[in-house]
């Protein structure tokens, strides 16, 4: 898999921390340098951390799964991009953004990278080796969570569900691409 694929998933997963930390900074009109830092450090930490355990988990079913890989490949990226679009559809962005603390940052961090465990597991069944990817979906997630969280009261012109659907189609996209270019070669 090319760097650019792997960005492009990258990019895609971070859609959800991304909306996220556009909403927080939309609601919580916190301008706080350290609660962006402290919200996209936990983004991209377990936006990290949850493809290796995806990835893992995968690797031990290989063998099980060599034959229809691609086919679960691009049924997990569907699931999660149609996932993605669907819960951008929920009136749950009209609530007020709750403080930022210990409790509140890891339920946000693990509510927006369960899609990344799935992402590792495709890693592992398309036999991709997890320490690029991983790299390159932390600094993403952290990147994008950072400038959403800071810039969240001058971006209220956009609406944080349509950067998720955005996000759902990129990661639909790849998976058609992971299972177009597997079935061409065959």
């Amino acid at each position: 898999m090319d760097a650019l694929t792997i960005l492009a998933i990258a990019v895609g997963l971070a859609m959800d921390a991304f909306s996220v930390s556009i909403a927080y900074g939309i609601k919580a009109k916190s301008r706080s340098t350290n609660n962006a830092l402290a919200m996209a450090s936990s983004f991209g930490a377990f936006q990290a951390f949850m493809p290796v355990l995806g990835w893992f988990a995968g690797v031990k079913m290989l063998d099980f799964i060599a034959g229809f890989d691609h086919w679960l490949a691009f049924a997990l990226l569907l699931l999660i991009g149609c996932k993605m679009i669907y819960e951008s559809t929920k009136p749950n962005a009209q609530r007020k953004a709750k403080p930022l603390n210990v409790y509140v940052l890891l339920v946000l961090s693990i509510a927006t990278s369960i899609d990344a465990l799935a992402v590792g597991l495709s890693f592992a069944f398309l036999k991709v080796s997890i320490i690029t990817p991983i790299i390159i979906i932390g600094t993403v997630t952290f990147t994008l969570s950072f400038v959403g969280t800071v810039l969240g009261d001058k971006l209220s012109r956009f609406k944080p569900d349509q950067i998720e659907i955005l996000g759902g189609l990129i990661l639909i996209a790849i998976g058609a691409k992971i299972l177009i270019e597997h079935l061409t070669l065959v």
